[in-house]
């Protein structure tokens, strides 16, 4: 039988609120999160995804609180990440009852990070965030080119090599965001999760630019992707979780209805 494949909103959080932004930047106010995870899970959500979008630009770790609270109003898989320095970080999480943790600018820093989480926590619990940009095909940078620290700092590090590095270190997963179609409702940058997804056998969710129901059937047939995040369109009521499901079903992609 096929994987299953998942459908899971992303709560993006700054000053405790949820926000949603045009390629990282121009945020705008969208809703509380523990009032989104409550009903995000009551119609079928596979996982919630929690962002502390703020915390390494603001050099600081994650707000327990604001993630404590989600998780006491939930029951579903809940994947958070923003903040996360070491492996201390990583245990507090854990602490509150997350399920799984996405490091990203700290495993880019410290790889040495990924591979000492999961020999300390065990196997399925790593998700390594991977944010990358498109660059021209004539220049002198990788074509998909990693970005770090909330999409600022851009690193020469071609992201399939990036992800290829992070599998053999031992990360579960990968949770790819083009920074490019962030924001933008125009679809998920096939290319590039294409272009990580074949390069691994770990599980790929793709992020970034999901505006219609054909974005996300998308992103599994040509993407490849084993799971697919929205924000916006799930926290402004274009789409419904249900009604991405259904649609996906329709298409013969393998849902939990």
């Amino acid at each position: 039988m096929k994987q299953i494949v998942k459908v899971i909103p992303c709560l993006d959080i700054k000053d405790g609120r949820v926000v949603k932004g045009i390629k990282f930047v121009n945020l705008r106010d969208a809703r509380d999160p523990v009032e989104a995870a409550s009903t995000y899970e009551k119609e079928g959500a596979d996982e919630i995804a929690f962002l502390d979008i703020a915390a390494t630009v603001e050099k600081r770790g994650t707000m327990l609180d604001w993630v404590r609270n989600v998780r006491k109003a939930i029951t579903v898989p809940f994947v958070v990440g923003g903040g996360i320095r070491d492996i201390a970080d990583i245990e507090a999480l854990f602490n509150i009852g997350v399920n799984k943790v996405s490091i990203n600018t700290a495993a880019y820093r410290n790889p040495d990070l990924i591979a000492n989480a999961m020999r300390t926590f065990g196997a399925g619990c790593i998700v390594v965030a991977i944010d990358g940009k498109k660059n021209p095909p004539r220049s002198k940078r990788p074509r998909l080119e990693l970005v770090v620290s909330g999409g600022m700092e851009e690193t020469g590090v071609d992201i399939v090599d990036w992800a290829k590095k992070v599998e053999g270190l031992g990360a579960s997963e990968i949770l790819l965001t083009s920074r490019d179609a962030d924001g933008t409702r125009e679809g998920y940058d096939l290319e590039m999760t294409k272009a990580v997804a074949e390069a691994v056998k770990i599980p790929v969710t793709a992020s970034g630019g999901a505006g219609k129901l054909e974005h996300l059937y998308e992103a599994v047939a040509i993407g490849k992707a084993s799971a697919v995040l929205c924000a916006s369109v799930f926290h402004f009521g274009e789409i419904t979780i249900p009604q991405a499901k259904r649609y996906l079903a329709s298409k013969g992609i393998p849902v939990r209805l």
